[in-house]
């Protein structure tokens, strides 16, 4: 996808969570068929953690759901209830950014691959998900 990084702003639905991601204007994002995010129709794309950058205060407003293994944080408002983001297993180095939480303007282009939640481990194996917490491959293929 395109190389040139931009700054992304986003958040939840009452803005009482706000932060900003460095990722490229065209981004590869994940539909991931686990039972949390099919449940919430989540399609994410995964940046390393240092790219990524909480407001201030909006660390008050969030809280954490795990299931599972417990590996990924799933972290939601406590305002509204929307995962703007969150820590995927798939990429524990890494933050899963809700498409749809991206401010508009910033995001040229979406590819969305799929992910078989349902199958982790197979669909872990076979897809290059865990590349992209890496520096240098945010949202790329």
């Amino acid at each position: 996808m395109d190389g040139d990084s931009v700054v992304h702003l986003g958040g939840c639905h009452c803005k009482h969570v706000r932060w900003q991601v460095e990722a490229p204007s065209s981004v590869v994002a994940w539909s991931c068929t686990c039972s949390d995010c099919s449940m919430r129709g989540n399609i994410h794309f995964i940046v390393p953690s240092s790219k990524f950058k909480l407001a201030a205060d909006s660390d008050k407003f969030l809280t954490t759901y795990t299931f599972g293994t417990h590996t990924a944080k799933h972290t939601f408002c406590k305002i509204c209830g929307i995962t703007s983001f969150y820590f995927p297993r798939s990429n524990p180095d890494g933050v899963a950014v809700t498409v749809k939480c991206v401010d508009a303007g910033t995001l040229a282009h979406v590819e969305i691959r799929y992910f078989d939640g349902k199958n982790w481990e197979s669909s872990y194996d076979r897809t290059s998900i865990a590349s992209f917490s890496k520096s240098g491959n945010e949202g790329q293929t």
